[in-house]
């Protein structure tokens, strides 16, 4: 599979993405926004930074560049597609996931170590751990408080997707492992087909030995999983 890593303007993970997907051995390439999405692409990452300065709200603008309706079309015919941070804003921005990200309770910009539970081990994204396990990973954003009103909220619970939740190292979801505020202390959460996601946390960042852990590996080969259900 080849997983086209899209750059904006403010991108600052992209690398970091590729070379975090060629460590696992799945094929990855970035790619400039204006020169749209590659016909052989067969999976899709929005990477983590800044795109378009966070102006008007981060990931507004760059949600609603031509390559973002490429992608919609992609995801809707079941080409994976994940979004992590800046990604995971754009991704609900445009409309692959429900909810969306603003300003942190701290009202600052958080760069730290955080503890996510999985909710949800049957999904794509999730496979390579079971129900309840605690991964450590890294964050790095200003606007990662995940927010819906009580409608949108209770359908992502009653249909399990809500596949991450922050808590502390012993697996309890509390107030205080909540790093930003997220409603029901969410990082990460599915679109409408489970082959798309998005999360805060950096699964890239953790995933390399030599970056003190490797808990987000399994998060990355979601990529291969998801052709599986395709």
């Amino acid at each position: 599979m080849t997983v086209a890593v899209i750059q904006f303007g403010g991108s600052n993970c992209d690398r970091d993405s590729v070379r975090a997907l060629s460590h696992l051995g799945i094929d990855a390439e970035r790619v400039w926004y204006e020169d749209g999405l590659p016909t052989d692409a067969t999976g899709v990452m929005l990477p983590g930074g800044f795109s378009y300065g966070d102006y008007l709200r981060a990931g507004a603008m760059a949600a609603r560049t031509p390559i973002l309706d490429e992608v919609r079309e992609a995801a809707a015919d079941g080409v994976p597609v994940l979004g992590v941070c800046n990604g995971a804003q754009i991704g609900c921005e445009a409309g692959l996931t429900p909810g969306a990200f603003t300003i942190n309770e701290s009202a600052r910009f958080q760069c730290e170590r955080v503890h996510v539970r999985v909710e949800n081990a049957d999904t794509p994204w999730t496979r390579a751990y079971d129900e309840g396990d605690v991964l450590s990973l890294p964050i790095a954003h200003g606007e990662g408080r995940f927010e819906a009103n009580d409608e949108t909220y209770d359908r992502l619970v009653s249909e399990d997707r809500i596949f991450l939740r922050y808590c502390d190292e012993d697996g309890a979801v509390t107030d205080d492992a909540n790093p930003n505020g997220s409603r029901g202390n969410v990082a990460g959460v599915l679109g409408d087909r489970e082959t798309v996601a998005v999360m805060m946390p950096h699964p890239e960042r953790a995933t390399l030995p030599d970056l003190d852990g490797t808990d987000g590996a399994g998060l990355l080969r979601g990529f291969e999983s998801a052709l599986a259900v395709r």
